[in-house]
Order: C-alpha cells, then sequence, then structure tokens
C-alpha cells in the first residue's frame, strides 16, 4: 500500500468512486481510495438502484440529469457494463396541489432542456395499464428515467479511476485522521499511515464515525428503508417493452420493474432511524429483518393503485439502511475551518445524484470552484449550530415527506424552534407566523384577529396575503419595524483591515462615515457573496450579508485568511437589532436619539445613542423606502424595541414580517441572495456590476473576469417584468417565451402589494430586450402575458429612499 497520495478518498460506495474517477478526468491522477470492506459495502450493494432528473433545485436536477447521461461515458470506458434500462418514468397527481408541483416542475425543464411531459389520465393509461388511474389528474413523464445495477456501475466508476491512475486498496480500515501542523494529514489505518494533502470523507453509513475521527460533526442520520420483490407477474413479462418507473407520491411508493416481476418501495410514515448511537463497523452486507408492519398502510394503497399486486407473490424483501441529510440533499465540499477536509455524503440518492457530487466535488478541489452553484448540497449550509439532537427529527421528517408536495412557501416544524432571538416571545405573542433560516426563528408576517397562526402551504397566492398587505402598507404609508437578525454580519478591524478587504470585494471600500454595497466574486467572476460595507473609522468596518450564508461566507473569508493587523470576528448572533423604514422613518428616529439625524445621507453610518445603547445606525433599507438599520448588542435588544414602539406610536409603527419584505424589494427590483444573486450568475448578467469599482488600483479578486465581462457583455441580462397573472406568481425557474420559444428563465419574483401587480424577474437574451419586447411567462401551466418594466415603478427618482 502506497504511504503517501495527494487525496485519500474513505468509503468504497457509489460516491466515493464517483469523486476518484472525477478526480482522475480532471488530470489528478495521485489519488487513492480506501475501503474497509469490499467495494459497494454499506448501502450501495442493497439500493434499488433507480435515478431520475426531478428534484426541486434546479441545480440539484442538472447535476441528476448529469448522472444520467454519464452512464454511458463509464461504458464506452471500461467496457463494463452497468446494467442500463432507461424505461422512462411517471410521477402521479391525484390532487390540484400535486398536480401544480409537476406543472411546476415542467416548466422548469423546459428552459433546462430536460424533454419532461404532462400526461392526462388517458395517455397514463396507455403508457402504464396497470395503474388504476381513479383519481388520478395526471402525471409528468421523464424518458431519462430508469434503473441499473449498483455493483456493476459502483466497478465500472473504479476501473475507469484505475485507467486514469487511481489507486483504490480494499480491506483496509482507517482507524484515525490526524492533522499535521502544516494542514496535510495522516490517515491511519489497520494496514499503515498514508500521508496526504487532502481528506474526502465519502463514509456513507460510517461519514459520521469518520468525521468524528477529524473532529468533524456532520448532520445525517441512516433511515431504515423497505422494498419488494414480487414473483412473476404476467401482465409484466407479457408485455412487449420494459414497464415504465411510476413514482406514486400519494402512496408514497415507487415502482419499477424487476425481471418478470416488479420491484416497489415505501416511504412509510411509521418509519424508523437506524444506528442512532453510530454505525456498528462490522455491519457492511447484511440485511435488516424484514418489517412489514411498517409498511402495512403503505401496501395497502399500492394494492388500490397497482391491482396487479395483491395476488403477486413476494419473492424477496430488501431492508437496509440509508443515509440521509436534514434537508435530504448530499453533503459536500470542504468542511469549514479545516484545511484540506472534504465531504461527500449524504448523499441519499447515489444512483440519480453520485455522478453530479464527485463531478462538483473534484471541480472544488482542482480549480478551486465549481461550474454551477452547489449551495443545496453545500455541507456549509448548517452552521455549528446544529446537533444530533436536531438532526434526528429532521431527517425522520425528511423522510416522511420524501413524497410530499414540496410547496415554495411551506416550513416544516421538525425540530423547531431551535435558535430564537430575543424578541421570540414579544413577537409570538403579537401573532408573529415564524420561518426559519439557518435554524433561526424568522417572523414572516403577522396574524390578527381570528386569523390563522399558520401559513397554507400552496403554489397559488395562499393566506398570508392580505397580511403581507397590510404590512406593505404600513411600510409605504407610514413606519414599519422589522427585526435584522437574519443578517450575517462581520466586525473586521486593524490597520490591514481597509486593504484585506479591498482586495476581497469587488467594489469600493467606503470612507469612514459611508457604506457601500458591493459584490465578492470567485476567481471566474461569479457572485458568491453580495455585501453591505460600513466603514465605521479607517480601522473597523462592518460587512452584511445574508444570515444563511454565514458558514459559505466564513469559509471564503479564512481561505483568504489577513494576517496579523487584521481581525475578523463573525458577530452575526451577538449583534442585532432592527430596520424602520417608510416616510415616518426619520421622524421615529430622531424622536429616540439627542444628537441631529436631518442630515444623516443616504449611505451614511453613525454611532448614535439610541434611548440606552450605543448604536450602529445606517442610512439604507432593503425595502427601497426611506429607512434606517440601527444595530446593537444582543443584550440590549429588547430594550431597543421598548424605545422604538414606543415612539413609534405616534408615527404609526407597525411591524412586518419577510414576506412583506419580498414584496416591498420588488417595486425597486431589488435582487436576492440565492435567487439573483449566486455563483450561477456574473455581474454584468444581474446589474451588480454597477456596483464593481472599476477605478480602484486593486487586482481585487475575480477582476480579470469582470473586466473581460465588461469589454465583452454576456450574452443574458437582468430585466423585470409585469406579468398578467391570475391567482399565482412568479416563484423561480418559470420559463420566459419570446417568439414562439423558450429563452429565458425567471430568477424571482411575486406579488407587490404597493402596486397592485404581479413582478418577475429575469434572465433573458441581451440582444432581444428592446421597448417593445413581447413575451410570456409560464405560471403552472398557463401563458401570463409579460410586460417589460424598464424601470421601477415607485419611487423612479428616488427622492424617497435618498432625500
Amino acid at each position: 500500500m502506497k504511504t503517501t497520495s495527494r487525496v485519500v478518498v474513505i468509503g468504497g460506495g457509489v460516491v466515493g468512486a464517483s469523486v476518484l474517477y472525477h478526480l482522475t478526468k480532471l488530470g489528478w491522477s495521485d489519488v487513492m481510495l480506501v475501503e474497509r470492506s469490499e467495494l459497494t459495502s454499506g448501502s450501495t450493494w442493497h439500493a434499488a438502484g433507480g435515478f431520475h432528473t426531478l428534484n426541486g433545485d434546479t441545480n440539484m436536477a442538472a447535476l441528476q440529469g448529469y448522472t444520467i447521461n454519464l452512464y454511458k461515458e463509464l461504458e464506452e470506458i471500461t467496457s463494463m457494463s452497468c446494467g442500463l434500462h432507461h424505461v422512462g418514468g411517471l410521477t402521479l397527481a391525484d390532487n390540484q396541489d400535486r398536480f401544480d408541483m409537476l406543472l411546476a416542475e415542467r416548466a422548469k425543464h423546459r428552459y433546462m432542456g430536460l424533454e419532461t411531459e404532462v400526461f392526462g389520465p388517458e395517455q397514463i393509461k396507455e403508457f402504464a395499464p396497470i395503474i388504476n388511474t381513479d383519481g388520478i389528474i395526471g402525471a409528468l413523464y421523464d424518458p431519462l428515467d430508469g434503473h441499473l445495477d449498483p455493483s456493476g456501475t459502483t466497478h465500472a466508476y473504479a476501473k475507469a479511476a484505475r485507467l486514469g491512475g487511481a489507486d483504490i486498496v480494499t480491506h483496509t480500515k482507517v482507524i484515525e485522521t490526524n492533522q499535521r501542523p502544516d494542514g496535510t494529514w495522516d490517515v491511519v489505518t489497520d494496514k499503515g499511515t498514508i500521508h496526504t494533502e487532502h481528506v474526502v470523507n465519502a463514509g456513507g453509513l460510517w461519514a459520521r464515525e469518520v468525521g468524528a475521527m477529524a473532529g468533524v460533526y456532520l448532520p445525517l442520520h441512516p433511515m431504515e428503508h423497505q422494498y419488494i420483490v414480487t414473483d412473476e407477474i404476467a401482465e409484466i413479462y407479457e408485455r412487449g417493452t420494459e414497464h415504465p418507473h411510476v413514482m406514486d407520491p400519494s402512496g408514497e411508493s415507487y415502482l419499477r420493474q424487476e425481471g418478470r416481476g416488479l420491484c416497489i418501495g415505501f416511504y412509510e410514515q411509521p418509519c424508523r432511524p437506524w444506528a442512532v448511537d453510530g454505525t456498528p463497523w462490522d455491519f457492511g452486507h447484511e440485511l435488516l429483518p424484514d418489517d412489514f408492519d411498517k409498511i402495512e398502510d403503505s401496501i395497502a394503497f399500492a394494492y388500490k393503485r397497482f391491482p396487479v399486486l395483491e395476488t403477486a407473490g413476494v419473492k424477496s424483501v430488501i431492508h437496509g439502511p440509508f443515509t440521509f441529510a436534514p434537508d435530504g440533499n448530499p453533503l459536500v465540499g470542504p468542511i469549514p475551518g479545516l484545511r484540506g477536509y472534504w465531504s461527500a455524503c449524504g448523499v441519499m440518492a447515489g444512483f440519480s445524484q453520485g455522478g453530479g457530487v464527485g463531478l462538483m466535488l473534484a471541480q472544488w478541489m482542482v480549480d478551486g470552484e465549481c461550474e454551477r452553484d452547489t449551495s443545496a448540497m453545500d455541507v456549509a449550509r448548517y452552521g455549528r449550530w446544529i446537533t444530533p439532537g436536531y438532526t434526528l427529527p429532521k431527517v425522520i421528517e425528511n423522510y416522511q415527506t420524501r413524497f410530499s408536495v414540496s410547496y415554495p412557501n411551506e416550513e416544516l416544524p421538525a425540530a423547531r424552534p431551535l435558535r430564537t432571538t430575543p424578541m421570540y416571545d414579544a413577537f409570538d405573542n403579537m401573532g408573529a407566523v415564524w420561518g426559519q433560516q439557518y435554524g433561526l426563528e424568522v417572523v414572516n408576517y403577522f396574524a390578527e384577529g381570528d386569523e390563522p397562526r399558520f401559513e397554507t402551504p400552496s403554489f397559488r397566492r395562499s393566506n398570508a396575503f392580505d397580511a403581507t398587505a397590510r404590512e406593505v402598507a404600513a411600510v409605504r404609508n407610514a413606519v414599519g419595524i422589522n427585526e435584522v437578525q437574519n443578517f450575517g454580519k462581520y466586525d473586521v478591524q486593524g490597520p490591514g483591515a481597509r486593504a484585506w478587504l479591498d482586495r476581497l470585494m469587488a467594489g469600493r471600500i467606503p470612507a469612514p462615515g459611508r457604506l457601500s454595497l458591493t459584490p465578492m466574486l470567485s476567481p471566474q467572476g461569479r457572485i458568491i457573496g453580495d455585501f453591505t460595507v460600513s466603514c465605521l473609522s479607517e480601522t473597523h468596518f462592518q460587512i452584511t450579508g445574508s444570515y444563511g450564508a454565514q458558514a459559505y461566507h466564513m469559509r471564503w473569508f479564512m481561505s483568504h485568511e489577513p494576517d496579523g493587523e487584521v481581525t475578523l470576528d463573525n458577530v452575526s448572533d451577538r449583534r442585532t437589532g432592527f430596520q424602520i423604514a417608510g416616510p415616518r422613518a426619520r421622524d421615529l428616529l430622531q424622536a429616540v436619539t439627542r444628537e441631529d439625524v436631518s442630515d444623516m445621507r443616504f449611505m451614511d453610518v453613525r454611532q448614535l445613542t439610541i434611548g440606552l445603547s450605543t448604536a450602529i445606525v445606517q442610512r439604507v433599507s432593503y425595502t427601497g423606502d426611506l429607512g434606517y438599520e440601527i444595530y446593537v448588542d444582543a443584550m440590549e435588544q429588547r430594550a431597543l424595541w421598548q424605545v422604538l414602539w414606543e415612539a413609534g406610536q405616534e408615527f404609526g409603527i407597525r411591524p412586518f414580517g419577510m414576506r412583506a419584505m419580498m414584496s416591498l424589494r420588488l417595486d425597486k427590483f431589488f435582487g436576492s441572495w440565492g435567487r439573483e444573486f449566486s455563483p450561477d450568475y456574473t455581474p454584468a448578467e444581474t446589474g451588480l456590476d454597477r456596483f464593481i469599482s472599476w477605478k480602484k488600483d486593486t487586482d481585487f479578486i475575480g477582476r480579470a473576469a469582470a473586466e473581460a465581462e465588461r469589454s465583452a457583455p454576456p450574452e443574458r441580462v437582468s430585466v423585470a417584468f409585469e406579468i398578467e397573472a391570475e391567482d399565482a406568481d412568479v416563484n423561480a425557474y418559470e420559463p420566459v417565451w419570446i417568439d414562439g420559444k423558450v429563452q429565458g428563465f425567471c430568477t424571482s419574483g411575486g406579488y407587490s402589494h404597493h402596486l397592485g401587480k404581479s413582478i418577475a424577474l429575469a434572465l433573458v437574451p441581451r440582444a432581444l430586450v428592446s421597448p417593445d419586447m413581447k413575451a410570456e411567462v409560464e405560471v403552472l401551466g398557463n401563458m401570463c402575458k409579460a410586460t417589460l418594466l424598464p424601470e421601477p415603478l415607485f419611487d423612479q427618482s428616488g427622492a424617497r429612499m435618498r432625500g
């Protein structure tokens, strides 16, 4: 066995083998994989082997498409069979909400180039006669759906990796992973020690245990999962073609042909977590005891949906564990704060996602960044606050909702509340309807009177509509108050602070007493951050960004770690406060401080005494109105609230939540992190290039790519549309039709309560943008007229915001 290697991948399942192959594909040959038993041990060998592209996150769907298309390439490279069966698949809908979800997914697929179709009951019956279509509204058909041989596919990855120079060592157990002072690693096995620059944890069922060796907690948990293979069924083996896949979400089941019979698996409600206190090291090729009791209801439902099952005998039962993360997506990428340690685990759908996971991780390691936004599977989407106590109920919830309708406004209840601010009880008593971000409870809106304290999940306008309109009116007509806890906040100090920020940020670093808006770019010029930089003094800055991207941003900050002349402190949960916004916001601010604020200009920042507290006050607001952000120590937030709330009564103050905030920002076409601004896009595409400081002489990260794009503008550009919508507004990724074909897509949208209009922000071909541009946006299967809006309809001159 080698004693040195550039990369050591721990774990020989399909994911570990994919990572190994993709590293060699991108040119790294000094790589090895270490497996405690045989390849495929763990979850891989007993997987049902199905694959599909359907995923609520478009980047995950695209990576699943990549994975599926990769298998033929593997077969060509290795001359090995992956046992591919491209039979196509149907996802059934038996109620309007589920059908709305399929329509929304079909719309996304149009711009992604995926050739899915919506079938009616008659087409379903023709395509898959064994389905009882009573009560079925329709189905989504995907020709790429199919299944494969899990063992053959994993060994094909492994052979392709070996052909690229990789080493694979089996029957070798990793005992320790120890980091040396220089940041490299010693991987200690029962056969010797391997010195390596990079460790990849692809431990699957044992990923928790492997992570613990390095002091890392990975939020994942194994769940028991059961599927059944039937005896021969005449309706199956007498068909001229192989039976397609069928997903029946209402029945919590998936079904496919297996030989001359059927394979059907279940995501049952009375599910069971497995190995709560740790995965036994001696587990590998075993199965769990059959347990028909927990799937009894699911089987009864399946008999009604697929009557041929009722008389079919059971040939075999496969009951084994799979690992899940709290949201069901993989945990991939560099572990924040730990150099050279990478995660590639929690990949529940290994044969749908394994190829994409391997490609993204290999690009991350070799090139320093990925070709697309990986936030949906980035291990940094969870912070240090996450615990096994949180992970377990969320994993159970995810398993139980695996086939549930996924609504754009849904707030899942498990493991909540966990993280709250000092205002939680006060807001709760005021009727707060809560959402969560990064584990934090955030007010979505306030219910009044007999309004329910729960927002009905829907693809259409929900029961939050009237409450949101009320809060928007309060901001636009008087003054609203909103918590600013859900901003990521970082304190940067020292004589080298300005130079460090100048290098990190593409925009201008402001003078003392001023603030600026700036993108942060990757070396390839993609947007990896959208920040407000506030200069409190020549050597002291506050930067604010997305709260949910804290670990992601801190990882980037620390990878470009400043020298001893700069200190960086994440104060997101120690510095909090409120924003006040609306035409009476200045009057309110003046009423709570003895200092004159009449000369405080737009984009000014000052330290003011507000009531009993010394506060950082910034004249800026995401509402697009006259507004201020007021930050204090978290211990003083309740005192600040009392001062603002009591003084605000004279000015008509009302609290508002995130639903109103997201409506208000549409009035000014303000983009949002994770929607308009993400690593999928560049500044020139989204309009953030107006905040780049081209005149500064710093070679900021991503400058060369941004300069190149400035010289040759990208083909697509962000625009705003007014949509002639009925009861459903744009959410994201709806296709934009121009000249009878899909030529763009929406990045976000919603209803502007102030303007009384449905608004969409979209990326479309730059060459097609003109005053008389004619377009349509497909919303839940309806073609809605889209009128280009060349400038915001609210406060066009900026008098309210800047005056």
